[in-house]
């Protein structure tokens, strides 16, 4: 596994955290402002493609992955991975002791004509990445062979209330996503955000979803809502517009931290 940089980078000033409670646990923010060395590094990392770090300007992971308290030697779930940028950064910043499941929802590779592997499949081939896998399952049937410490879901709860994925039953997904980490762990959902009180259907077809349901349904499962964080939002949106990933300045995304209690 590549690794660059570890131990020789300082902190770097993080933006704005909204706390609403404590955490302690193995996926436990660090200090408020504060990027640790593991996941500059990971930003660092030689092997990115430069598409990847020109989404950073927009993205700024450093400070997201720090929000999410993202630590050495943890499992992480980058659940729709897509391409691969965040599987990527998780991999690196969770080091060799670490693990990364990229896990992909069958429905989608059922959907692909000609059948091709998923886009994340170049990764998790790379020896460069080897503490990644690419994990096939459907979400309607989320479970994990392990318990993790964080489930990362990047961009695409809105599409879990889409057709193209069912829907999935949020109820019972947001149980096993419960139930799959470890006590302590985290549940982090960043995507943009919709028009408060938006039908969950009008919202996916925007490729938006309403922030206070993701909170509602998240709670309904147990999970303690711990905070958020203003670093991706964008007051100016309109929220009746498609959203634009990657676009610095074009969409207002909003990122939600949730805890299994112990």
């Amino acid at each position: 596994m590549r690794v660059s940089g570890l131990g020789a980078v300082g902190a770097a000033v993080v933006g704005t955290f909204i706390l609403a409670g404590c955490a302690t646990g193995p996926s436990s923010p660090p200090g408020i402002g504060i990027v640790p060395a593991n996941i500059i590094a990971s930003v660092s990392d030689p092997g990115r493609p430069a598409a990847d770090m020109a989404r950073d300007v927009a993205q700024r992971p450093s400070q997201l992955l720090a929000f999410a308290g993202v630590r050495a030697g943890d499992k992480v779930v980058d659940l729709i991975p897509a391409g691969g940028y965040f599987t990527r950064l998780f991999s690196m910043a969770v080091g060799a002791k670490g693990k990364v499941y990229a896990y992909v929802p069958d429905e989608l590779t059922k959907l692909a004509n000609p059948p091709r592997d998923p886009a994340v499949a170049l990764i998790t081939r790379d020896p460069a990445y080897a503490n990644s896998v690419l994990y096939l399952r459907n979400l309607s049937d989320f479970v994990l062979p392990e318990r993790v410490d964080l489930i990362f879901i990047g961009h695409h709860y809105h599409d879990m209330k889409s057709a193209i994925l069912g829907p999935v039953d949020l109820r019972r997904f947001s149980a096993a996503a419960f139930a799959a980490l470890k006590p302590g762990g985290a549940y982090v959902v960043v995507d943009f955000a919709a028009a408060p009180g938006a039908t969950a259907e009008a919202a996916a077809g925007l490729g938006r979803v309403d922030p206070a349901m993701v909170k509602a349904e998240a709670s309904a499962a147990g999970f303690v809502f711990m905070g958020e964080t203003n670093l991706l939002s964008d007051p100016t949106d309109s929220h009746t517009a498609l959203a634009q990933e990657g676009v610095a300045g074009k969409s207002d995304q909003f990122a939600y931290r949730f805890l299994r209690p112990r």
